[in-house]
C-alpha cells in the first residue's frame, strides 16, 4: 500500500489549494508546468498523514514553506518529527520562510537550485 496521496487526506488537499497563501501562489507559479529546471512539481501532495507544500517526484524532494506559526515550540517539535517521518521515506526537504520567498525569490528558487542539485 503506497503512502502516497492517500484518499484520506484528499479533500483536504484540494481545500489547501484552493486557499493557497501568497507565497505558495508566488512559488508555484515559479515550479508549475516544469518551469523549473524542467522539474515536475505537485502542490499539496500527501505523504502519510501529511501534506508537502510543493513535491518533485522525480527527485524525491520537497518544499515546505513557514510562516511564523512555525517559529511556536510546538510546533517546531510537530515540523521536526514530520522531517523524520518524510527523510525515512526516503524524501528530503527543505523549509523556506514564507518572508524570503516574499522579499528574495531570485534567492529562493536559487537554495531550491542548490538542494536539487545535490540529489
Amino acid at each position: 500500500m503506497s503512502i502516497k496521496n492517500p484518499y484520506s487526506t484528499k479533500e483536504f488537499r484540494r481545500k489547501l489549494r484552493q486557499k493557497s497563501t501568497i507565497p505558495e501562489r508566488a512559488l508555484w507559479q515559479e515550479l508549475r508546468n516544469r518551469k523549473f529546471n524542467g522539474l515536475k512539481f505537485k502542490r499539496q501532495f500527501g505523504v502519510g498523514p501529511y501534506v508537502l507544500d510543493f513535491y518533485c517526484p522525480e527527485k524525491n524532494f520537497c518544499i515546505e514553506l513557514d510562516g511564523s506559526i512555525h517559529d511556536q515550540p510546538e510546533q517546531i517539535v510537530h515540523d521536526l518529527n514530520r522531517d523524520k517521518f518524510l527523510n525515512r521515506n526516503g524524501i528530503k526537504v527543505l523549509r523556506i520562510k514564507n518572508k524570503i520567498i516574499m522579499e528574495e525569490l531570485d534567492f529562493a528558487l536559487a537554495l531550491i537550485s542548490n538542494e536539487i542539485s545535490d540529489i
